[in-house]
């Protein structure tokens, strides 16, 4: 089977996305800057076992604290 650039190119792009997507969701519940985090997830894409390392951490990492609405 013949991988074309063009093939390649697609394939990185949609892993960025769903990266992102991921990154984001994860960096909701165990961050502070869930942005700051999806944007990571997305440029890591670009090298993909860079990417599965970071996931890996934010799937390891503890959950924040909820924010509790009684102490503000």
């Amino acid at each position: 089977m013949l991988l074309s650039a063009t093939l390649i190119g697609e394939i990185i792009i949609v892993l960025a996305i769903v990266m992102a997507i991921v990154s984001y969701y994860l960096g909701k519940k165990k961050t502070t800057t869930p942005v700051i985090t999806a944007l990571i997830g997305f440029f890591s894409a670009f090298i993909p076992p860079l990417a599965f390392i970071f996931i890996l951490v934010l799937v390891l990492k503890s959950d924040t604290p909820p924010k509790d609405v009684a102490n503000i």
